[in-house]
């Protein structure tokens, strides 16, 4: 009778750190990414010479090979790639860079 008790009273006193230490990752989690959020900044570029359908996916397949770019959304239409990246990892010269290596010189629309 005292072991069901006493193997009873574990299980409760597990359960309740364990919903503790969730509130605690939970909160750190969501520091972490206001943080992320925080350090992310926006570019767009014009990007002229994309001409074909295939140009599109060149050009945001070559950005996102920059260390630090978060996201690329190309608009075609307009000839503008949009760019997240983090600007403690990279700078807009060196997303510029790739896009213009690949073959596609892009410059930051002001």
């Amino acid at each position: 009778m005292k072991r069901s008790l006493i193997l009873a009273a574990a299980v409760l006193a597990l359960g309740g750190l364990g919903g503790f230490s969730f509130t605690t990752v939970s909160s750190a989690s969501a520091q972490s990414a206001a943080a992320q959020v925080a350090t992310v900044q926006s570019a767009t570029f014009a990007v002229e010479n994309m001409t074909c359908a295939l140009c599109p996916v060149t050009v945001k397949k070559a950005m996102e090979q920059v260390r630090g770019v978060r996201s690329v959304k190309i608009d075609y239409a307009a000839k503008t790639a949009t760019v997240a990246f983090d600007p403690s990892v990279t700078t807009i010269e060196a997303i510029a860079a790739a896009s213009a290596n690949a073959g596609y010189p892009a410059s930051v629309k002001g």
